[in-house]
C-alpha cells in the first residue's frame, strides 16, 4: 500500500485520486473537470488505484455531520462538528456551475453520484473481542456522532501519508484482509450496494470515454462480436460445482425465501375516485416494469379482480405444440383472490398438495375456458349450472360454488391466443351478483395490454430459459473437453453427467462399428446406483457388456441416424421383451439418440439409450432436445480422443520406428574406426585445390578419404578438438544417408565440399570469415542434400506428402537440415561436443542458413540484396552481409558442375536430366500433372536451349557477382561462359545428339587408349616389380645357399678338430 504520485485531471474525464480524503474535503474544481461536469473524487489510494478507508466504514459512506458541498453538489465533512440547520454560503464556482443544494437533485451535465448513510455493522458470534471492540467503536461514530473520533478522522484523511506510515508499522494481517474483503472482493456487500450506482456513473459517460479508460486495445480490430457488447448481462465467473469440482458456467441458484408475491391493500371501492381510464392506466402501470411471468400473471388476476370486482380470478396460459394440434390449457395460479400471493396459489407437488392447490390441465376446446381459447372470443355467463359448457366437478373437488364466471382470451399483438383470464362471482350486490356488459368491455380492455406485457414476459422467459440451457451445454462440452487421455474416462465422464442430466435410471453409450454400422465396437454403461457406490471413490471408467443393448431400437438408430423416444417400451414392436427375462429390472421408457460425427454429420458413430426416467415420466421433447445438443459435444469429444489415442500409438510407433532406422542408418563404430586406421592421401595428390577437378576418377572410399583431407587441410580437426575416430564415424554415416540416385547423391555432396575447400582457398575468405563459419560452410556441403529422395520442393508439394505437411518452404532444405542434426546428435556421432556454447550456437547457425540457401527460392529472393552488396562491398562486420556471402557461395558450389571442363559438365548435365525425367515421370503417372518442360522427357531434343536458359538466368548472375567478390573466384565465371559457348553451339545444330554422340566415343577411344597405355604402364610396372622380386628372391635363395654351405664347412671344421 504505497501512496502513488498523482497526475492531474485526464481529458478525458477520467477521476483522479489525490491526498484529499473522499469523506472530508472535496479539492477544487479544475477546468476540465467544469467542462464535462465530472466530480474530482479526492482520496488515498494504493499503486492500482485502489480507494484505502478505514476498514469498518462503507467505500460510498459520508457521516451524519457532513455539509453540503460547495463543488458540484458533493458533500464535505469539516474537521469540526457543524450544525445540521447551517448551509455554507455558495462559493463562486459553486454559483457558476449552477450547483444546488443539498435537498435538490444536481442538474450539471455530468453525472451525479449521491452519497448515502451507511448501515450499521452488525456483529456475529464468531467475531474475536478485538473485532468486536473496533466495529462498536464504528458503530458508535455512526450512532452518536462523536466528536473526537471525527476530527480523528479528518486528521487522517488530511494527512494520508502519516496513516500510511501508521499502517505499513502498526498494521495486521487482519486489518489487510478487511480491507481487501470489502474493497476488492467481488462478492462484497459494498461493491453490491454501489454497482448500480457505478454503472450509472459509467453509462452517462460517452462513448469514447469509456472505452478510452482500459489503457490498451486502439489498434484492436474491429470484430463482428465484441465483448463489450455483453457487459450488462456479462458472463458468470466460474464456480466450481460439488459433483467433479470442475469449473463450470452455470449461476448459482438463488437462496431467496423472500415472497415475490403482492398482497393489494386496495378494492374497487378505495379507487372510486379514478374514472375508468384512469383505473385502468393505473392498473396497466402496475404490471408494466413485471418480467417474471408468474408473478405478471398474480398482478394481472388481482387487477382483473379489482377491475371486475370479481371474488376468485385464474389464468390459463396456452401450452403445446400448435403445428401438431396438440395444444392445451395449464393454470399456474388457480383462485386468485386480492389478499392472495404467488407462494400460497402457486402450483405444487401434484404428490403432496391438496386438490385446491394443484395444476390444472384443460383440453383445447373443452368447457368454457377451452371454448374461448379456441374462438378467441369473449364469454359472459349469467348462470355456470345451467352452461353445458360449465364442468361441475371443479366445484365438487374444491368446495366452491361457483355461480357467474366471465372469460376473455388474452393476445399478443400479433393477435393470436397465448392465455385466458377467468373472473368468478361478482363480489358486489350490483346487478343481481352477475358480470354486465360493462365489466366485460374494462376486462376485455385491460387484457389487451395485459397479452403484451404476458408476451413480453413469456419472451423473457424463454431467452432466460436458453441462457441456462446454453449455460448446461457448455458446462457439459466443458467436462468432456476438459480431459481426454483415454477413451474409457471421457465415456465414463459422458455417461455420468447424462444421468445426471436426463435423471434416468441407466445410461449407455454404443460404439458403432467403422465396418458395419448395424452392428456395435464397444458397450458402455452406467447406472445411477453407480455414482454411489464403492464409498464415494471416484471410478476410473465405465462398465461394458452389462446391460442389454436393445438391438432392434439402437441397431435402428445406428443405421437410420433418426431419434427413438419410446413412452412405453412393451407396446413398441421394435423393443425386444426378453431382455427383461429372468431379471428384476423392466424397461419402461427408452430414449435411443444417435451421436454423429462432426466432419461427417450423416456418418452415425455411436447411439446413446437411455432407459426410465425418474418419477414414471416419459422422455418429453425437451429431453431429446438436449441430449441431441450434448450429442454434438460427445460426438467431437470421442472423435478428438480417437485421434488423440491414435495419435499417441502414431507417435510410440514412430518413436520405434526412429530408433531402430536410426540404427541401421548409422555407420557401425567399426567401420568408423576402420576408416580412422586408413592412410590419407594429400590434396595435391588429388587435385582438391583445383575448379577443374574431376571426382569421377575417384571410387566412394576415396571420396571419403578425400573430404576427410579437407577437414585436416583447413586444421578445422585441431582448432575444434574434434575427436577423429567420431569425426571418421560421422563421415561414414553421412555417406550412408545419402540415397543411390542419380544424381544428388553423396558424390554430389562430396564435389560441393571440394569446390567450396578450392574457393576457400583461392579467395582467402577464410581470413574474414573466420575458422567457426569455415567449418559450418563444410559441414554444411557435406550435408546439403541429405536424404535427396530425386525430386524437387515443387514435388513434395504437389504430392502433398509428409514433408511438404512438415515443412511449408524449403522443403527439401529443412528435411537436409534435420538428418543433419539426427546424425550429429546421436551417440558417437557428436563431432561438435568439444565446442564451447558460443561456438556451438555459431556452427548450428551457419550450418542451417548455409544448408538453405541452396533453395534456389531464397536465392531470388536474395539475389538483389547480394547484388547490391557485392557492388559496394562487402562489410565483413556486418552480419547480414556476411549472411548473403556465404549464401552466394553456398549456391556457387551446388551449381558447381556448370564451371567444370566440358567433358565433365556435359556427363554432370546427362545425370541432373535423367533424374529430372524420372521426376517429370512420376508427376504423369502418380499426379496426372504435365510436368515443366525441363523434366519432360519428350522434350530432350531442347536440352540445350533449357540449359542455354538455365545458365544465363541462374548461373552466369552467380558467377558474376562472385567474381566480382574475389577476383581469385573469376575462373569459376570462365569455366560457366566456356560451356554456355558449348551449349550454344550445340543448340544451334540440329543433330546436336549426334555430335554428343560423336564426342562421347572419341573419349571412349581416348579413355581406352589411355586405360592401354595405363594397362600397359602398369604391366611394365609389375613385370618390373615381379622381376625384381625373382631377382631378389634368388638372392635370398642364394645368400641361405651360401650361409647353409658356410654352416656345413664350420660343423665339418668342428667336427675335424675334435678327432684330432
Amino acid at each position: 500500500m504505497i501512496l502513488p504520485d498523482f497526475d492531474p485531471l485526464k481529458p478525458n474525464g477520467t477521476r483522479i485520486e489525490t491526498e484529499h480524503s473522499k469523506y472530508n474535503e472535496t479539492p477544487p474544481e479544475s477546468e476540465s473537470s467544469k467542462d464535462n461536469g465530472t466530480r474530482l473524487e479526492s482520496e488515498p489510494s494504493n499503486d492500482n488505484g485502489t480507494r484505502l478507508e478505514p476498514e469498518p466504514f462503507k467505500s460510498r459512506g459520508t457521516p451524519p455531520e457532513s455539509d453540503p458541498s460547495k463543488d458540484n453538489g458533493t458533500r464535505r465533512i469539516e474537521p469540526e462538528p457543524s450544525k445540521s440547520n447551517e448551509t455554507p454560503p455558495e462559493s463562486e464556482s459553486s454559483k457558476d456551475n449552477g450547483t444546488p443544494p443539498e435537498s435538490e437533485p444536481c442538474k450539471d451535465n455530468g453525472p451525479h453520484l449521491e452519497t448515502e448513510q451507511p448501515s450499521e455493522t452488525k456483529l456475529s458470534d464468531s467475531e474475536s473481542p478485538e473485532r468486536k471492540r473496533k466495529i462498536g467503536l464504528a458503530n458508535l461514530f455512526w450512532k452518536e456522532n462523536n466528536p473526537e473520533l471525527t476530527r480523528l478522522e479528518s486528521f487522517l484523511d488530511d494527512n494520508p501519508l502519516f496513516f500510511h506510515n501508521y499502517l505499513v508499522r502498526k498494521g495486521t494481517a487482519m486489518m489487510i484482509d478487511a480491507w481487501m474483503a470489502c474493497h476488492v472482493s467481488p462478492g462484497s456487500t459494498e461493491e453490491e450496494e454501489d454497482g448500480e450506482e457505478r454503472e450509472d456513473e459509467l453509462n452517462s459517460l460517452p462513448r469514447f470515454q469509456i472505452s478510452s479508460c482500459s489503457g490498451s486495445g486502439g489498434a484492436t480490430p474491429v470484430r463482428k462480436v465484441s465483448a463489450h457488447e455483453f457487459e450488462k448481462g456479462g458472463l458468470n465467473k466460474p464456480m466450481v460445482t460439488t459433483v467433479d469440482g470442475t469449473p463450470t458456467f452455470l449461476s448459482l441458484p438463488s437462496n431467496s425465501n423472500e415472497l415475490t408475491g403482492q398482497i393489494r391493500k386496495k378494492s374497487r371501492m378505495d379507487m372510486n375516485s379514478f374514472n375508468e381510464s384512469e383505473l385502468i392506466l393505473d392498473l396497466i402501470k402496475d404490471i408494466s416494469n413485471e418480467l417474471d411471468v408468474k408473478s405478471l400473471c398474480h398482478k394481472i388476476l388481482q387487477n382483473v379482480g379489482i377491475l371486475t370486482e370479481s371474488d376468485r380470478c385464474s389464468l390459463f396460459l396456452v401450452a403445446g405444440d400448435p403445428d401438431t394440434s396438440s395444444q392445451y390449457l395449464i393454470s399456474n395460479l388457480f383462485d386468485v383472490s386480492s389478499s392472495s400471493t404467488v407462494e400460497e396459489v402457486g402450483p405444487k407437488s401434484l404428490e403432496t398438495a391438496p386438490v385446491s392447490r394443484r395444476e390444472i390441465r384443460i383440453n383445447w376446446g373443452q368447457g368454457i375456458v377451452g371454448y374461448v381459447a379456441q374462438t378467441g372470443v369473449s364469454c359472459n355467463v349469467k348462470n355456470c349450472y345451467e352452461d353445458p359448457r360449465f364442468n361441475q366437478d371443479v366445484d365438487a373437488m374444491t368446495g366452491y360454488k361457483t355461480r357467474s364466471m366471465m372469460c376473455s382470451p388474452i393476445k399478443d399483438s400479433s393477435g393470436e391466443v397465448i392465455g385466458v383470464a377467468q373472473v368468478i362471482n361478482k363480489s358486489s350486490s350490483s346487478n343481481g351478483g352477475e358480470f354486465d356488459d360493462n365489466d366485460v368491455m374494462l376486462f376485455e380492455k385491460y387484457l389487451t395490454f395485459c397479452g403484451i406485457g404476458l408476451r413480453n414476459a413469456q419472451i423473457y422467459e424463454r431467452s432466460q430459459l436458453e441462457v441456462k440451457r446454453n449455460q448446461v451445454l457448455l458446462d457439459l462440452a466443458g467436462v468432456i473437453f476438459q480431459e481426454q487421455s483415454t477413451l474409457e474416462t471421457t465415456i465414463l465422464r459422458i455417461l455420468t453427467h447424462m444421468l445426471c442430466l436426463i435423471q434416468c435410471e441407466r445410461a449407455m453409450l454404443l460404439l458403432v462399428n467403422e465396418e458395419s454400422q448395424s452392428t456395435f465396437s464397444q458397450i458402455y454403461d452406467l447406472a445411477q446406483e453407480d455414482l454411489e457406490q464403492d464409498g464415494g471413490e471416484r471410478r476410473k471408467k465405465a462398465f461394458q457388456n452389462r446391460f442389454p443393448i436393445n438391438a432392434g431400437i439402437t441397431g435402428y438408430v445406428s443405421s437410420t441416424g433418426e431419434i427413438v423416444n419410446i413412452k412405453n417400451a412393451y407396446e413398441d414392436a421394435k423393443f425386444d421383451k426378453g431382455v427383461d427375462e429372468n431379471s428384476s429390472f423392466k424397461h419402461r421408457t427408452i430414449l435411443a439418440m444417435p451421436i454423429k460425427h462432426s466432419s461427417s454429420p450423416g456418418k452415425v458413430l455411436g447411439v446413446f439409450q437411455l432407459v426410465n426416467k425418474f418419477d414414471q415420466l416419459p422422455f418429453t421433447s425437451n429431453d431429446e432436445n438436449f441430449v441431441e445438443a450434448f450429442a454434438l459435444f460427445c460426438g467431437m469429444g470421442i472423435n478428438n480422443v480417437k485421434m488423440y489415442e491414435t495419435a499417441m500409438q502414431a507417435k510410440a510407433k514412430l518413436q520405434v520406428t526412429v530408433e531402430v532406422l536410426s540404427y541401421h542408418a548409422l555407420a557401425p563404430e567399426k567401420e568408423g574406426e576402420e576408416f580412422s586406421k586408413m592412410q590419407l592421401p594429400s590434396a595435391l595428390s588429388n587435385n582438391l585445390h583445383s575448379f577443374q577437378f574431376d571426382d569421377f576418377s575417384l571410387s566412394e572410399p576415396e571420396t571419403l578419404k578425400a573430404s576427410l583431407r579437407i577437414l585436416v587441410d583447413l586444421d578445422l580437426i585441431n582448432r575444434f578438438r574434434i575427436d577423429y575416430r567420431t569425426l571418421c564415424r560421422w563421415m561414414c554415416s553421412v555417406r550412408k544417408n545419402y540415397r543411390d540416385i542419380t544424381y544428388h547423391n553423396w558424390r554430389h555432396a562430396f564435389n560441393v565440399c571440394q569446390l567450396m575447400f578450392a574457393m576457400i582457398k583461392a579467395s582467402q575468405c577464410w581470413k574474414e570469415l573466420g575458422e567457426t563459419e569455415c567449418l559450418g560452410l563444410i559441414l554444411a556441403c557435406l550435408c546439403h542434400d541429405l536424404d535427396h529422395r530425386g525430386t524437387n520442393n515443387s514435388f513434395q508439394l504437389k504430392a502433398s506428402n509428409s514433408l511438404a505437411r512438415l515443412y511449408t518452404t524449403s522443403t527439401m532444405e529443412h528435411h537436409h537440415f534435420d538428418q543433419c542434426l539426427m546424425i550429429t546428435n546421436s551417440k558417437g556421432h557428436q563431432i561438435l561436443s568439444n565446442l564451447s556454447q558460443v561456438q556451438f550456437k555459431s556452427v548450428l547457425k551457419v550450418l542451417e542458413d548455409c544448408i538453405l540457401s541452396t533453395d534456389l527460392a531464397l536465392y531470388f529472393k536474395r539475389r538483389k540484396e547480394t547484388v547490391e552488396m557485392v557492388k559496394r562491398g562487402i562489410n565483413w562486420k556486418d552480419e547480414q552481409d556476411r549472411i548473403l556471402y556465404r549464401g552466394l557461395m553456398m549456391t556457387a558450389c551446388d551449381l558447381g558442375a556448370i564451371t567444370k571442363p566440358w567433358p565433365i559438365q556435359r556427363k554432370i548435365a546427362q545425370l541432373v536430366t535423367t533424374e529430372f525425367f524420372d521426376q517429370g515421370d512420376l508427376e504423369k503417372q502418380e499426379l496426372h500433372l504435365e510436368p515443366i518442360p525441363m523434366m519432360d522427357r519428350e522434350r530432350f531434343d531442347e536440352l540445350p536451349k533449357m540449359q542455354l536458359s538455365f545458365i544465363d538466368e541462374i548461373c552466369k548472375p552467380v558467377y558474376e557477382c562472385l567474381s566480382g567478390a574475389s577476383a581469385g573466384l573469376k575462373p569459376l565465371l570462365e569455366g560457366c561462359e566456356s560451356n554456355r559457348k558449348r551449349w550454344s553451339e550445340l543448340a544451334e545444330t540440329p543433330n546436336w545428339k549426334l555430335v554428343i554422340e560423336q564426342e562421347e566415343e572419341q573419349e571412349r577411344i581416348e579413355k581406352e587408349k589411355r586405360d592401354a597405355e595405363e594397362k600397359v604402364r602398369k604391366d611394365a610396372e609389375e613385370k618390373e616389380r615381379r622381376e625384381a622380386e625373382h631377382i631378389k628372391e634368388a638372392d635370398e635363395k642364394a645368400s641361405e645357399k651360401i650361409k647353409f654351405e658356410n654352416q656345413r664347412l664350420s660343423k665339418v671344421e668342428k667336427m675335424n678338430n675334435v678327432k684330432m
